[in-house]
């Protein structure tokens, strides 16, 4: 496996319209719209992207980052082959291919891949 880089970081809070607010006119980031995304999210200028959902918004987790890699595929079965849990599906929307994994210290992680 051969990760590029941290392309994505989320929040899952009951205190969303507030930090969504504070994204925006704290931070002075821009909200993005991507189809089948459930969250507020805001690109970054590196290419990155920040996310606020409900709770239960991004599945069982406060936080999660994002790795990005060129074949997600490839990538789970490494990860399976080493004896990672994985989500068990891949997800998607209009911009990413994504799964879910949890990491030797028991926090929820995400691989993602970009579409074309």
């Amino acid at each position: 496996m051969n990760v590029k880089g941290i392309v994505f970081a989320g929040t899952a809070t009951d205190a969303r319209p507030a930090m969504r607010t504070f994204a925006m006119e704290v931070l002075g980031m821009t909200p993005s719209r991507v189809e089948g995304v459930e969250a507020d999210l805001f690109d970054l200028p590196d290419g990155s992207s920040f996310a606020i959902a409900s709770p239960g918004g991004m599945g069982d987790t406060e936080r999660t980052l994002g790795f990005l890699v060129d074949d997600l595929d490839l990538a789970v079965a490494d990860l399976a082959s080493a004896g990672v849990p994985v989500d068990g599906y891949i997800s998607g929307n209009q911009r990413e291919r994504y799964v879910h994994f949890t990491a030797p210290d028991g926090h929820l992680y995400e691989l993602i891949e970009r579409r074309g």
